[in-house]
C-alpha cells in the first residue's frame, strides 16, 4: 500500500469518529433539553398547586403561612365557609340611604375536595407537596411568607422558590427574573406571579 491510501484510510476513520462524536453530542444536548423541560414542567405544576393552597389559606386565615405543617394540615382538614350576603336599602326620612347587610353561613366545604380534585390536579399528592419533584436527594421548596409595608399599609407577601434548579442556566444572581430558579411571589412586591409566566 502506498502512503496516499494509508492516509486516506486514516483520515476516513478520523472523520467517521468525529461524525459519530458530533451526532452523539447533538443527541445528548437534545435529550438533555427535553429532560430539563419535563422536570421543570413538573416543578411548575407543583408551584401552581402550592400557590392555590396558599391563596386559599390567605382567604380563610387572613395571611399566608411559611409553615409546611400548617399548610398541609389546612389542605387536609380545613374548610371554606359558604356564605350568602343580602343587602337591604332603607330610605331615611331626610333623603339619605341606609344599607343593612346580612351575611348568613350556609355551610362548609372541605378545602381538599374543592381545590384539589382529580380532574384539575391528577398528580396531586399532599404528602409530597412540599418536595421538589424529580430532584435527588429529596429537597423541599423554600417557603417564605410575611407582611411588608407598602404605602404605609401592612400587606401579605409570599415567595416559594425551587432551591436546586434543574436547568444549569438558572442562577439566583441573574438580572432577568425568568432566568432565576423557578418561583412564584416576591419578598418585596405584592404578587403571586410565577417567573415562568
Amino acid at each position: 500500500m502506498d502512503k496516499t491510501k494509508i492516509l486516506s484510510i486514516v483520515f476516513f476513520v478520523i472523520a467517521m469518529g468525529l461524525a459519530a462524536f458530533l451526532i452523539y453530542r447533538i443527541n445528548f444536548a437534545i435529550s438533555e433539553e427535553e429532560r430539563i423541560a419535563r422536570m421543570e414542567a413538573d416543578i411548575i405544576e407543583s408551584l401552581m398547586m402550592i400557590r392555590e393552597a396558599e391563596a386559599a389559606y390567605l382567604a380563610v386565615n387572613g395571611q399566608y403561612t411559611s409553615d409546611w405543617n400548617k399548610l398541609t394540615s389546612f389542605i387536609d382538614s380545613g374548610n371554606f365557609y359558604i356564605t350568602q350576603r343580602t343587602e337591604t336599602v332603607f330610605q331615611l326620612s331626610y333623603g339619605a340611604d341606609s344599607i343593612f347587610v346580612e351575611i348568613d353561613t350556609l355551610g362548609t366545604v372541605p378545602v381538599r375536595d374543592s381545590l384539589f380534585t382529580k380532574a384539575k390536579w391528577p398528580k396531586f399528592n399532599l404528602a409530597t407537596l412540599a418536595i421538589v419533584p424529580g430532584i435527588s436527594p429529596e429537597t423541599k421548596f423554600v417557603l417564605w411568607a410575611d407582611k411588608i409595608k407598602k404605602a404605609g399599609v401592612d400587606v401579605n407577601v409570599i415567595e416559594v422558590v425551587n432551591p436546586r434548579p434543574v436547568d444549569p442556566n438558572r442562577d439566583e444572581e441573574s438580572e432577568y427574573n425568568t432566568r432565576k430558579p423557578l418561583r412564584f411571589g416576591s419578598r418585596t412586591s405584592v404578587t403571586t406571579a410565577g417567573n415562568w409566566e
